[in-house]
């Protein structure tokens, strides 16, 4: 799918710092969380002609030096330096003979403290692995843990050398390794389908078709966006953010008895139309693609267990919990799609697709949101305290991917906006803060209307008879 860069998986959190962090602290911790967190110290070794799926090998050069990195923050030294040095990590590749990530170090900023710039491949990790690989470098106390409490370094993981015909072979031997045991799963669950095929043929034909459907709603090939307007794809990124207090999202999403999610989804899709309004144009919905968590409860840190699902959301209803009411119905039927249960199989056919098929069926989604849960106490990284964190996501071929990532509190949320669908990236952010505002007045609204009511007070003793 890299092959075109406008589709590109690369993942750029920012945290702001009160002070610069200890230097030989922060080397040391991301040196241990490199040899503890799968990935971090692999590479990709992709098999000629595609043959196969590539495979991670041990980086036997691996260079801690150059994946984490110092810089001093240019003039004029503030929050919109970070956020520039944020947008050219977000557009540019990774080198792919060395592991996936890149970490920087932005100090001397004007207020007198730092920012730390992640930059990650989404195959490393995806949200919720994310803020699980986060403990390996944060910390819930500004004194870092000295070395006796945190033990010796974990052993160098020992490198690799591969060669294309090597990874050619062992990939095909997994292959095989992996339909055998798929046969064999197959031939342990036959006979139980075939006993419920018998006795209810009717309802498994039924099940069958709603399986063939849901995959074909999850692939099916798009010929155009929904959206007259944001058309265009390219590869020039804009970067923004935005902060919306958590207590007032949870207050809207009770408004409308759903979730934050859906309260976030709907100031979105809000912000979108009244884009849209401004250029003359009235949507009554877009495709949006969100990603679905599908990682089990205990499962290691590290690597991408989310799955992509393409849905089509209402942005034309002007009611704020109307919105959010149809979002929430939007988006719980998606995760009772029977195609989450194959998304495995799903990857594996589309794997053996061109390139192109897979790009242009993204490039017609509209725009993509992520809900992050985060944190709700401080956190501290070699003695410096976090006092914001934003993510940016990738585009992924739609016009603009909103991120939210909740922390102490506060919502931070991160725009990453493909400049030739958007052009005005300025007007669109400003529409999404309205968007947000409009739903964020829902909830204040229903803070405000219970604690207005009066109150009932319940008497401590039986009421005296009444006369008849």
């Amino acid at each position: 799918m890299e092959r075109d860069p406008a589709l590109r998986s690369t993942v750029v959190s920012v945290m702001w710092l009160d002070r610069a962090p200890a230097w030989d602290v922060l080397v040391d911790r991301v040196d241990r969380a490199s040899r503890l967190a799968p990935g971090f110290r692999k590479r990709v070794v992709a098999p000629p002609l595609r043959l196969a799926t590539p495979r991670w090998t041990d980086d036997g050069d691996f260079d801690l030096g150059w994946h984490l990195r110092r810089v001093v923050a240019p003039p004029p030294h503030d929050r919109g330096t970070v956020v520039e040095i944020a947008r050219v990590a977000a557009m540019a590749s990774f080198d792919r003979d060395r592991p996936l990530w890149e970490f920087t170090l932005v100090e001397g900023l004007a207020d007198g403290g730092a920012a730390f710039v992640m930059k990650v491949h989404h195959s490393l990790t995806d949200g919720v692995g994310g803020m699980q690989l986060a403990l390996l470098l944060f910390d819930l106390t500004a004194v870092p843990p000295s070395a006796e409490v945190l033990g010796p370094l974990p052993e160098v993981p020992p490198g690799e050398r591969v060669d294309a015909v090597a990874v050619l072979a062992d990939a095909v031997a997994s292959s095989a390794e992996r339909a055998v045991t798929g046969v064999a799963r197959a031939a342990r669950a036959a006979v139980p389908a075939m006993w419920r095929a018998g006795r209810d043929p009717l309802g498994s034909a039924r099940r069958a078709g709603a399986l063939a459907a849901s995959v074909y709603r999850m692939t099916k090939p798009l010929s155009d966006t929904r959206s007259p307007v944001m058309t265009e794809r390219g590869t020039t990124r804009c970067l923004a953010t935005l902060d919306v207090p958590l207590a007032d999202l949870r207050a809207a999403a009770a408004a409308s008895g759903g979730t934050v999610n859906d309260a976030f989804m709907a100031a979105v899709a809000g912000g979108l139309r009244r884009y849209h309004e401004i250029h003359g144009a009235c949507v009554s919905s877009l495709r949006v693609t969100v990603p679905i968590n599908l990682r089990a409860p205990g499962e290691a840190a590290g690597g991408n267990r989310i799955t992509l699902q393409r849905l089509t959301v209402p942005v034309g209803i002007t009611d704020p919990v109307r919105r959010m009411r149809e979002v929430h119905d939007v988006c719980r039927a998606a995760r009772d799609e029977p195609s989450l249960a194959v998304t495995d199989g799903v990857a594996a056919g589309l794997n053996v697709l061109p390139p192109g098929y897979l790009g242009g069926v993204l490039k017609h989604v509209d725009f993509l949101t992520s809900n992050v849960p985060g944190v709700d106490v401080p956190i501290y990284l070699a003695g410096a305290e976090v006092t914001e964190w934003i993510p940016f996501g990738p585009t992924t071929g739609t016009a603009v991917n909103v991120t939210l990532l909740s922390y102490r509190g506060t919502c931070g949320v991160g725009i990453t906006i493909d400049t030739d669908a958007v052009p005005d990236p300025d007007t669109l952010v400003a529409c999404l803060r309205d968007g947000f505002a409009e739903v964020v007045a829902t909830g204040r609204a229903a803070r405000r209307g219970r604690r207005s009511r009066p109150a009932v007070r319940r008497p401590t003793s039986p009421p005296a008879a009444l006369p008849a």
